[in-house]
C-alpha cells in the first residue's frame, strides 16, 4: 500500500523529524540512568560530556541507541513494502536484536526488558500482533519511542494511522495504554506538520481520539475510552519524570514541548529530567526536528552524528517511498 497522502508533509520536515529523533537519542545516551541533580547543568548538556562525567555507555559520542535502530526498522519496512506489515517488521527487530542491523557499527546495547520479551516472543508465535506483552505493569516506552516514522508516511491523522499506530506497538508493547500513546503521538506530529503549535496539536489529537474511540474494536485489557480518558488525565503531567513508563514518556515529552522552545531547548530539557534521557530526548527531538526542520537542529549536533552512512540511504529511500518510488532496502 502505497502512501497517497505523503505530500501533506514536505520532505524538510520528515528529514527533520528523522535526524532530530536520532540526534535526541544520541546526544541523551551518555546521560541515561542519572537522576535529574546528576544531569550538567543546562548549557553543558553535549554529545561529549563534560569531563568527569560517569557516562552511561562506553560508545562514541553522536551513537543512536535501541530507541533510533527500531525507529530505522519502522522506517525500512515502510519504505520496501509501501506501508506498514507486522511480519517485515518483526524480522528486522529481530535482526536489529540479533546481528546490529541498522544499528551504529552494528552494535545493539540498552534493549529494554519488555522488548527483549517480546523478541523471545516472537521465536514461537506466528502473528507478531501477539507477541507484545500486555499486563497492565508491562507499559514501557519502546513501542512509543520509535512510532514516529508512520505519521511521516501517513502524513495525516486517518484511520490508517491509528491502526497502523496501534499493530506497531502490539509486537513489542499490547496493552492498550501503549497502543492508544502510540497513536496520540503520531495524531500530535501529523497537527504539528500543518503548522499548529504543541498545544493546538494536542488538544486537537485528543479531541479526535475521543471522537473516534467508540467506533474501534474493543479490547481485552478494558474498555478503550476509560483507558484513553485515564491516560489524558492532566494529573499525569504535573511531575514530568522523563522515566521508562509509557504514560510519563508521553508527559515528558509534552512538557519540554509545550511552550514551543526551539529544537536545542526543547533536547536539553528532555535530558535534564534524567533517568531515560535518550527515549525522552529521541520523542522530544523527533517532534522538535519535524517543527523546525533539519536546519533547527543545531549544525554541530547533525555533525555529530554518526551512522550517517547507514541512514543517508535509507532516509532517501524512505522520502522516495513515500512518493510512490519502491526499490529494495
Amino acid at each position: 500500500m502505497s502512501s497517497a497522502v505523503a505530500g501533506a508533509m514536505s520532505n524538510e520536515r520528515v528529514r527533520g523529524a528523522m535526524l532530530g529523533l536520532l540526534v535526541g537519542d544520541a546526544l541523551g545516551v551518555p546521560y541515561e540512568f542519572h537522576p535529574p541533580e546528576a544531569i550538567p547543568t543546562f548549557e553543558r548538556i553535549e554529545m561529549e560530556p563534560p569531563a568527569g562525567f560517569r557516562k552511561a555507555h562506553r560508545v562514541p559520542p553522536g551513537t543512536w541507541s535501541d530507541d533510533g535502530a527500531q525507529a530505522l526498522c519502522l522506517a525500512a519496512t515502510l519504505a520496501h513494502r509501501g506501508g506498514f506489515d507486522a511480519v517485515d517488521f518483526a524480522n528486522r527487530l529481530c535482526n536489529w536484536a540479533n546481528v546490529g542491523y541498522l544499528a551504529v557499527d552494528g552494535e545493539v546495547f540498552d534493549i529494554g526488558i519488555q522488548t527483549q520479551q517480546a523478541l523471545s516472543n516472537l521465536a514461537g508465535c506466528p502473528d507478531p500482533l501477539q507477541a507484545g506483552p500486555a499486563g497492565e505493569h508491562q507499559n514501557g516506552n519502546g513501542s512509543l519511542m520509535r512510532v514516529l516514522p508512520l505519521a511521516l508516511w501517513h502524513g495525516r491523522p486517518t484511520p490508517a494511522l491509528w491502526d497502523d499506530a496501534d499493530a506497531q506497538s502490539r509486537v513489542t508493547h499490547g496493552h492498550a495504554r501503549a497502543r492508544l500513546c502510540c497513536v496520540l503521538l503520531c495524531l500530535v506530529a501529523c497537527r504539528l506538520a500543518q503548522g499548529m503549535g504543541f498545544e493546538g496539536a494536542w488538544n486537537a489529537a485528543r479531541d479526535q481520539m475521543r471522537a473516534d474511540i467508540d467506533s474501534r474494536p474493543g479490547d481485552t485489557a478494558g474498555g478503550l475510552r476509560d483507558e484513553l480518558e485515564w491516560l489524558l488525565d492532566p494529573r499525569h503531567g504535573e511531575r514530568p519524570q522523563g522515566s521508562g513508563y509509557v504514560l510519563d514518556s508521553l508527559w515528558s515529552a509534552r512538557a519540554c514541548l509545550i511552550d514551543d522552545p526551539d529544537y536545542e531547548t526543547a533536547v536539553r530539557r528532555a535530558i535534564a529530567l534524567g533517568h531515560d534521557t535518550d527515549t525522552t530526548a529521541c520523542i522530544v527531538g523527533g517532534l522538535s526536528g519535524l517543527i523546525h526542520g533539519e536546519d533547527g537542529i543545531p549544525l554541530r549536533w547533525r555533525d555529530a552524528l554518526r551512522g550517517r552512512e547507514t541512514l543517508d540511504p535509507l532516509l532517501a529511500h524512505f522520502l522516495h517511498a513515500r512518493s510512490g518510488t519502491h526499490s529494495p532496502v
